[in-house]
């Protein structure tokens, strides 16, 4: 079957793939940009690993194609914090929002899009709307704390 050239925009970058019509989002940024910050857990879009934003929207990129996102503005953990920690990293750090880390890319991408939804208004609204993504070092209380803590406004406007 034919390849299929896409220009997406990532972390700011326009960038040009050319890919298979199967191939996931996750595997055109993880092996042809090597942006590998995106975790590849599950495979199946249960575990939340691979969140990344799209126009702004919080995806599963394990459950998307490619060539669906031509001429989208993705964001990857990769596009957080270039200057300085985004708020949300620095959250997660203060709070000690992670453990072994495999997780913290997705769930702070995550985060960044549940904030940007405005329908978390209370711990138990985070808690469920972060449920998708999973950490198996159970680290869920302090990454409620961290996300908390940036949507009241601690650790600036985001």
């Amino acid at each position: 079957m034919d390849k299929h050239f896409i220009s997406i925009h990532v972390n700011g970058k326009t960038e040009t793939l050319k890919v298979e019509p199967w191939v996931s989002l996750l595997d055109a940024l993880r092996d042809q940009l090597n942006l590998t910050g995106t975790k590849k857990g599950c495979d199946h879009g249960q575990c939340g690993a691979c969140t990344v934003l799209a126009d702004g929207k919080r995806i599963n990129a394990c459950l998307t194609f490619a060539i669906m996102y031509d001429k989208a503005n993705i964001t990857t953990i990769e596009g957080f914090g270039t200057k300085q920690l985004h708020p949300l990293q620095q959250a997660f750090l203060d709070h000690d929002a992670f453990q072994c880390g495999y997780c913290t890319p997705g769930q702070i991408c995550s985060a960044a899009g549940m904030l940007q939804e405005g329908h978390a208004h209370t711990k138990d609204d985070i808690r469920e709307l972060m449920s998708g993504n999973l950490c198996r070092c159970g680290a869920y209380t302090n990454i409620v704390k961290a996300i908390v803590d940036v949507k009241e406004g601690k650790y600036g406007s985001i």
